[in-house]
């Protein structure tokens, strides 16, 4: 056999592991290795880790999230209604690297092959058809073949312009449902109506000379242009208001918040006082330099009030306003009426809210009915119908005679006592009684006695006894009458050293009332007693009092020194639980105050023509406290059981002294 020849050495570049194995192993490449792989030998970087099999061997993932790593997330919004600064929870993740408008389709893409087919088919048919393309939407329009062929002629030699579709909706017409039923007794009526007006127009028309004929045409073209003027005003009016509603709304939108939510933290920390919080501020130019003499809440919209204009100076008697003002707008009344005397006093009716009587400095008393759009009042006294002489101090609408007509009271500092009656088109009165200081007669000529007459400023109606009523006198005296005695006082109570201003029946209990003088002086009676029960000194003159609603023993009243204040007998009964100033100025009087039947508010009116509302705090409107395991007991009994229990204890003192 042939030996076997060693193998001939064959020169390769040596790999980075065969090399370092080489090298590790000690065996020489030898020398016919190529000079270029030996300096092929790589060079590691000094801060290289050194990893372990295992460790080269471990795979990484990188999760990739649709989060945008630049949007911050601690992005933070002040809230109005918190009062604090939150934290919003979502951020935009989008980022927009490229974006680009186009109208092109692709050929390939479905769409594509669609159009170029089209294009072929109008191309070799006869019967041209018009294409246009926008995008995604085809439209297509037959026409006759001559009209295509010209179409075709025209478009080689100019391009016409592409005719666009406009479409425009419109709102659909008003459509109202009307239904009834006819029978031939309102047909016949009805025509005999027509028939009649027809033939008083034709003799109206005979009587006119040919001069007055055309005068009543131009009138009656005049007439029928300022009443579709009057129309049209009637809608923008209308949804003018609507607009300026929202407008105030928004400018006063933190006064608004405040009379929904807020309420007085405060008062947790003290037991027996209340604040005041000013809402809206309520004023009209016209009204700037009259006096606020009366207010009265709607009886049937809660945010609706009346407010009477006049002056109490009789040295500056001008004219008088009669304004309603809503708390949806503020700034601008909702009614405006004005009188050339001063408006004294005014009441609403509780039936119909829409009707207000009012009464006026030169003795006259009037109904404006809110409904009818004419200023003027609709019924009014004259010096036929027996208006008083004397300012009328104080109105009162009362129930319904027995013939179902209208009816209401009025008090004058002439000494009379008025009932008025609405009838068809006037006013019917009636002297219920007339005033008479009693123990005060002078002799008159021959002999003669003449009483004399004591002046009426206020009176008040008893809640449940229809026919007893309070009268308060400039002597200071008040009379408790009755509507069935013109001649002779139930009783008569010493009350006060000055005129009295103002006297209240509770709305809870029967047997009690309140008075207030410019005296200085607040003053609770029993009207069975003749002493009262509570006085209370608010060293200044009182202007006006009022109960409230929601509790037989909390008051308020204010006072000439442009301060308010609210009594709780139950919480305190020897003084206020909050005497607080609520005009600009000290000059300023307040004159009136009333609470609103429903909500924590009162509204108080001064002698510059502002009238103030303001809020109560809690502990000005306290309820009483629930125990454990017992349910807490409300109602017109409770209210009365809290009062008696003071009046009470008030009786027990008088008898033992």
């Amino acid at each position: 056999m042939p030996q076997k020849q060693p193998p001939r050495r064959q020169s390769f570049s040596v790999g980075r592991g065969a090399r370092r194995r080489d090298e590790d192993s000690g065996t020489d490449v030898g020398e016919g290795a190529d000079e270029w792989a030996q300096s092929k030998a790589t060079v590691r970087p000094p801060d290289q880790l050194e990893l372990t099999d295992a460790e080269l061997k471990e795979e990484f993932t990188r999760i990739l999230t649709a989060n945008n790593p630049h949007a911050p997330q601690n992005i933070v919004r002040y809230s109005f209604k918190e009062g604090t600064y939150k934290l919003i929870g979502v951020v935009n993740q989008l980022a927009v690297h490229f974006s680009q408008v186009g109208n092109l389709v692709p050929k390939d893409s479905d769409e594509g092959r669609r159009q170029h087919y089209r294009d072929e088919l109008a191309a070799g048919s006869q019967e041209s058809t018009k294409v246009v393309i926008s995008e995604t939407e085809i439209f297509e329009e037959e026409e006759e073949p001559k009209e295509a062929e010209a179409e075709t002629e025209a478009g080689s030699q100019t391009d016409m312009p592409v005719a666009e579709d406009r479409e425009c909706q419109m709102e659909p017409p008003p459509r109202t449902n009307f239904s009834a039923t006819a029978n031939q007794w309102e047909i016949y009526d009805a025509y005999i109506e027509e028939l009649e007006k027809q033939e008083k127009t034709k003799e109206k028309e005979k009587a006119k000379t040919p001069v007055a004929k055309k005068m009543g045409k131009m009138t009656m073209r005049k007439m029928t242009s300022m009443e579709s003027q009057s129309d049209d005003i009637t809608k923008v009016t209308q949804a003018a208001k609507i607009v300026e509603r929202m407008v105030n709304q928004n400018t006063y939108d933190d006064v608004a918040q405040d009379f929904k939510y807020y309420e007085d933290a405060a008062d947790e920390y003290r037991d027996q006082e209340g604040t005041l919080l000013p809402l809206w501020k309520f004023q009209n130019d016209k009204a700037k330099r009259l006096a606020v003499t009366a207010l009265c809440w709607n009886p049937k919209y809660n945010d609706l009030f009346a407010v009477g204009h006049g002056s109490y100076d009789f040295m500056k008697q001008s004219r008088g306003m009669l304004l309603l003002y809503s708390m949806k707008n503020p700034s601008f009344p909702e009614y405006i009426f004005s009188s050339e005397s001063g408006i004294m006093c005014l009441d609403m009716h509780v039936d119909h809210p829409y009707l207000v009587v009012v009464g006026y400095y030169d003795g006259n008393v009037a109904i404006y009915n809110l409904k009818k759009p004419h200023s003027q009042p609709s019924f009014c006294s004259s010096a036929k119908s027996g208006k008083h002489t004397d300012p009328v101090w104080q109105v009162r609408w009362q129930k319904d005679d027995m013939d179902n007509n209208l009816n209401f009271f009025s008090v004058s500092s002439d000494g009379r006592i008025v009932s008025w009656t609405l009838l068809k088109s006037e006013l019917v009165h009636t002297d219920v009684i007339k005033l008479k200081v009693e123990g005060n007669t002078t002799d008159g000529l021959d002999g003669l006695q003449l009483h004399t007459v004591g002046c009426g400023t206020a009176f008040d109606f008893h809640k449940e006894i229809d026919y007893m009523f309070l009268v308060g006198t400039e002597e200071g005296k008040i009379y408790k009458c009755s509507k069935s005695y013109s001649s002779k006082f139930l009783d008569t109570y010493d009350a006060h050293n000055m005129a009295v201003d103002a006297v209240s029946w509770n709305p809870y209990h029967t047997k009690v009332f309140m008075s207030c003088s410019s005296d200085w002086t607040v003053k609770i009676w029993d009207h069975t007693i003749k002493t009262p029960m509570f006085i209370y000194d608010l060293n200044s003159a009182v202007g006006d009092v009022a109960w409230a609603p929601y509790s037989s023993t909390v008051f308020a009243a204010v006072t000439t020194n442009g301060k308010t204040h609210v009594f709780d007998l139950s919480i305190n009964k020897y003084e206020a639980i909050c005497s607080q100033p609520v005009v600009a100025k000290k000059k300023n009087k307040i004159t009136h105050v009333q609470f609103n039947p429903i909500h924590p508010i009162i509204i108080v009116g001064d002698d510059r023509g502002h009238v103030v509302c303001l809020k109560l705090s809690p502990n000005l409107r306290k309820m009483p406290k629930e125990k454990k395991g017992q349910e807490v007991q409300k109602g017109p009994a409770v209210e009365i059981a809290k009062l008696d229990k003071l009046l009470n204890l008030v009786r027990e003192v008088k008898t033992k002294t």
